[in-house]
C-alpha cells in the first residue's frame, strides 16, 4: 500500500512528508477516526505536529482519493481508507461503537428507493443506528 499512495502524491506534484505518512498510518491503525483522535496518535511520534496540519492532510488525501470521511453521529467527522470504503455502519447509541457491515445487506433498499423514487443511494455514507447485541 505504501507505493501506491506515495506514488499517487508524487504524481500529483505532492512531496512525501513524514506528516502525510504518519497521519495515513493513523488513519489506517484507527479505521474509524476523528482529526482529533488523528492527531493524538500522530503526535505520539511526532509531537510537532498540530491539528492544522492533520486537518490539511485529510483534506489532500482524500481529495486524492486515498482517504473518505463519513459522519457516524452528531460530533467531526470520521476517517477511513478509501481502499476499505464499501462498507455501511451500524453505530451503538448505547455505547458508541461502529462496526462496518457489507453493503450488500442494504441491496433490497436501494433497489426499493430506484423503483419506487428514482433515487439512487450512496450506501458508502449510509449509517444506521441502534443498539449492539452487547448492548440490548
Amino acid at each position: 500500500m505504501a507505493d501506491t499512495w506515495q506514488e499517487e502524491l508524487r504524481a500529483r506534484g505532492y512531496r512525501v512528508t513524514p506528516q502525510r505518512q504518519l497521519v495515513l498510518e493513523a488513519v489506517t491503525e484507527l479505521e474509524h477516526g476523528t482529526p482529533e483522535e488523528i492527531c493524538a496518535q500522530v503526535q505520539r511520534t511526532a509531537r510537532g505536529v498540530n491539528i492544522s496540519t492533520v486537518y490539511r492532510t485529510l483534506e489532500l488525501l482524500e481529495e486524492l482519493g486515498l482517504v473518505k470521511h463519513t459522519h457516524l453521529g452528531h460530533g467531526p467527522p470520521t476517517y477511513h481508507l478509501a481502499a476499505e470504503a464499501e462498507h455501511l455502519h451500524l453505530v451503538c447509541r448505547h455505547c458508541g461503537t461502529a462496526r462496518d457491515i457489507s453493503p450488500k445487506v442494504a441491496d433490497e433498499l436501494v433497489e426499493t428507493l430506484a423503483r419506487d423514487y428514482g433515487f439512487t443511494t450512496d450506501v458508502h455514507h449510509l449509517t444506521v443506528y441502534g443498539r449492539c447485541r452487547d448492548c440490548r
